[in-house]
C-alpha cells in the first residue's frame, strides 16, 4: 500500500522495499527501474490533462470484486497457470488474475504511455478517490504515519484542484480519516488509564479476608446482565482492530531484502496485544472471585453463577468471554478445590467445556461458530448478529495460514491464493466486529470488570490453599514457599 501510493504521489521508494502482504522469503527482487523510466505518473496526467492514446485495452483481463473470487468452499480452486494467459508480467485463468510479480501488479495500477485506465481528470479522478475512500475507510491505521498522511493529502488536494467538483469529496475523506484516527487515539488513553487505575488498586493477597468483601454478586446478580456487559467489553474492543494489524502481526521481513522501506519505521497500533491482555485479564478475574471468599458455600455459589454466565455468553454469540470463563474455572487454584466442585451441580458446565472442547482442532466449537455465523447473515436484528469469536484460535489459525504457505510462487510471482484465504478469514472477522452491541449499558459493572484489581498466579495458589489445604507434600512446600514470598513482599 505504502509504495502504491507512492507511485501514484511520483515518490522514488528503494527498490526492494516492499508492502509487508507482498514480501518474499525465497525469491530474489526484479528490478523495477526499467519499468518506472518509461512511467506516466497519475499527477502529470491529472496536470497536463493530455490523451496518451486513443486505444483502449478492452481486452485486458481485469481482476474480479473481491466477493467473485470465492465460491461456496472458498477460493476458486478452479484457477491454474496457464502460459497462454501471460499478459505482461500478470497471469490471468478464465479472465480471473491468478498470479504475477510485484512489480507487474504495481505496473498494471500505474499508468504509463501504453496503458492507462484513462487520461481525462472526470474519468479517472473518481477511480482515485473511490481508491482512496476504500483505503482510508478499511485501513484507516495505515495513516498514522504523518509521512502516509502527508502524501495523502498531497494526492487529494491535486484531485480537487482539478475540480471543484470533487473538492467536498475530498474534504469527506479526509476528515472522515482524521475522526477514525482521533477516535483510535482517545482509545487507547482510556485503555491507559484503565489499567492504570486496575494497577493502582492491585494489591498483594497478605491473609485471608476474615470477611466477604465485594464481589461480582453484589454489583451484578444476573449472570444474564454480566453476559451482556462482558459482550459490550468484546465488541468494543473488537471494533478498535485493524485489518493492518495482522498482517503487522504475522509478516516477517524477507530475509533477501537489504534494504529498508521508508514506511518500515510507521507508528503501530497495539489493539490485538491489547485484546489478547482482555481474555486473560477475564480469566484471572473468575480465579480470583471464586478464590477469594472465606466460605465452601460461598465459592460453590460463585462457581455456579460464572457457570450460568459461560451459558448466557455461548447463546449470544460471545463465545471469546465464554473461553475466558471456562479458562478462569479450570486454572489450577480453581480446580483443586475439590470440596468446593462437590457442593456444585456441573451437569452445565460439563455441557460447555464439551462444546470447547480442544479435541479434533475445536470441532465442536467450530460447528457452533458456523452456526452463529449462518445466524448473523439472515439475522434482523443486532441480538441475532453477534458473533464473538474465540479470538486466540482466530490468531492461530491466521498464524498458522501464513505460516504453512509462501508468500510466492516458485517462478517468484505473489502467491494469491494464499492471500485470498487469508483475505477471507480477516474479512469475516471484519464483519462481525462492526455490529453495534444492542444491550443497554451498565456503567458500574463496566468499571467493575475492567478496573476490579485480580489475583496473580502466586496470589491465587495462596487463597485456593487457605481455602483447601495442601493435600500432599509438593502443595505443602509451595504453600510454605508462597507464604513467606508473598508475606516478604508486604
Amino acid at each position: 500500500m505504502a509504495k502504491f501510493l507512492a507511485e501514484l504521489l511520483g515518490c522514488t521508494l528503494p527498490d526492494k522495499g516492499t508492502s509487508p502482504m507482498f514480501e518474499s522469503r525465497s525469491q530474489s527482487r526484479i528490478g523495477l527501474k526499467q519499468s518506472t523510466k518509461q512511467k506516466t505518473t497519475t499527477f502529470s496526467t491529472l496536470a497536463n490533462e493530455k490523451s496518451l492514446s486513443d486505444r483502449k485495452r478492452e481486452s485486458m483481463p481485469q481482476t474480479p470484486p473481491f466477493a467473485a473470487m470465492f465460491d461456496s468452499s472458498g477460493y476458486n480452486r478452479n484457477l491454474y497457470q496457464s502460459k497462454e494467459d501471460n499478459c505482461g508480467g500478470l497471469y490471468y485463468h478464465d479472465n480471473n488474475l491468478l498470479s504475477g510479480s510485484l512489480e507487474a501488479l504495481i505496473q498494471h495500477l500505474v499508468p504509463n504511455v501504453d496503458y492507462y485506465p484513462d487520461s481525462r481528470i472526470r474519468k479517472i479522478a473518481p477511480k482515485i478517490l473511490q481508491l482512496l475512500t476504500e483505503w482510508t475507510e478499511t485501513f484507516p491505521y495505515d495513516f498514522r504515519d504523518e509521512r502516509m498522511m502527508r502524501n495523502l493529502k498531497e494526492l487529494a488536494q491535486r484531485i480537487a484542484n482539478g475540480d471543484e467538483m470533487y473538492r467536498k469529496n475530498v474534504q469527506q475523506i479526509i476528515q472522515s480519516l482524521i475522526r477514525k484516527l482521533a477516535s483510535l487515539s482517545q482509545y487507547e488513553e482510556v485503555l491507559a488509564k484503565i489499567n492504570a487505575t486496575s494497577t493502582d488498586r492491585l494489591t498483594v493477597l497478605k491473609t485471608k479476608p476474615q470477611s466477604i468483601q465485594r464481589d461480582i454478586i453484589t454489583v451484578c446478580n444476573d449472570p444474564y446482565m454480566l453476559a451482556q456487559q462482558l459482550t459490550h467489553i468484546e465488541l468494543e474492543r473488537l471494533n478498535y482492530i485493524g485489518p493492518e494489524e495482522f498482517v503487522q502481526a504475522f509478516v516477517q521481513k524477507d530475509p533477501l531484502d537489504n534494504d529498508q522501506s521508508c514506511y518500515a519505521d510507521r507508528k503501530k497500533t497495539r489493539n490485538l496485544e491489547a485484546y489478547v491482555e482482555w481474555f486473560n485479564r477475564l480469566s484471572y478475574l473468575v480465579a480470583t472471585e471464586i478464590c477469594m471468599p472465606v466460605k465452601k458455600k460461598h465459592r460453590a455459589r460463585m462457581i455456579e453463577y460464572f457457570i450460568d454466565v459461560a451459558r448466557e455468553c455461548f447463546n449470544i454469540g460471545n463465545f471469546n468471554s465464554l473461553m475466558a470463563i471456562i479458562s478462569g474455572m479450570n486454572m489450577s487454584p480453581v480446580s483443586r478445590l475439590k470440596k468446593t466442585w462437590a457442593k456444585v451441580k456441573t451437569a452445565k458446565f460439563d455441557i460447555l467445556e464439551h462444546q470447547m472442547d480442544p479435541s479434533s482442532n475445536f470441532y465442536n466449537y467450530r460447528t457452533a461458530l458456523r452456526g452463529a455465523a449462518q445466524r448473523s447473515l439472515t439475522a434482523h436484528s443486532n441480538r441475532e448478529k453477534i458473533v464473538i469469536p474465540f479470538f486466540s484460535l482466530l490468531i492461530k489459525d491466521i498464524y498458522f495460514l501464513n505460516e504453512g504457505c509462501a508468500n510466492r510462487l516458485p517462478n517468484g510471482h505473489v502467491n494469491f491464493e494464499k492471500f485470498w484465504e487469508l483475505a477471507k478469514q480477516v474479512s469475516e472477522f471484519m464483519t462481525w466486529k462492526q455490529v453495534e452491541c444492542p444491550f443497554e449499558r451498565d456503567r458500574k459493572i463496566l468499571q467493575y470488570l475492567l478496573t476490579v484489581p485480580v489475583f496473580s498466579e502466586d496470589a491465587l495458589y495462596m487463597a485456593s490453599y487457605e481455602s483447601e489445604g495442601p493435600e500432599n507434600h509438593i502443595e505443602k512446600d509451595r504453600w510454605k514457599m508462597l507464604r513467606s514470598t508473598l508475606l516478604g513482599r508486604v
